[in-house]
């Protein structure tokens, strides 16, 4: 499963925003933070201030900040919040056209698959994956590493 840009970008708004304690940061901040459009962020915290998970300032001296306490930010939350879709196949889907869907066994494996995928986030809050500020401050990006999933054998 591939989580969309906005859930990502979602997640990301919420660390960055969590890091700041109840300091107002702007989308422009966070864009530059995180060199990503500041068009698609407005989006994201649109939609996080919609959902209750930021409170919005308007105004010149405006920006956001965390609605609640990070310790009541569910991170499974936020993605039934911000995925739209959790069709991993076709025929999870109402245009399913799959010709043995009415005896196929893969969808009750795919959807065990996914609540397990969800429920892990469910296991955490915004707490548990926040940083501090000053790692959002470092002049040069950190070495990407690939976690590569382990699969027992």
């Amino acid at each position: 499963m591939k989580l969309t840009t906005y859930s990502d970008y979602a997640l990301r708004v919420l660390m960055y925003a969590g890091a700041a304690g109840g300091r107002l940061v702007t989308i422009e901040e966070t864009a530059r933070i995180y060199g990503i459009s500041q068009a698609h962020l407005m989006k994201v915290v649109n939609g996080l201030t919609k959902a209750g998970y930021l409170r919005g300032v308007r105004g010149r001296s405006g920006g956001f900040m965390l609605a609640g306490r990070p310790e009541e930010i569910n991170l499974g939350a936020v993605l039934r919040a911000t995925e739209t879709d959790f069709a991993l196949v076709e025929c999870f889907t109402p245009a399913n056209q799959c010709l043995i869907s009415s005896h196929c066994r893969l969808p009750r494996l795919f959807n065990k698959a996914l609540t397990a995928f969800v429920a892990t986030f469910d296991a955490y809050t915004l707490a548990d994956i926040m940083l501090p500020e000053q790692a959002f401050t470092q002049s040069a990006p950190p070495t990407l590493t690939m976690h590569t999933p382990t699969f027992p054998t």
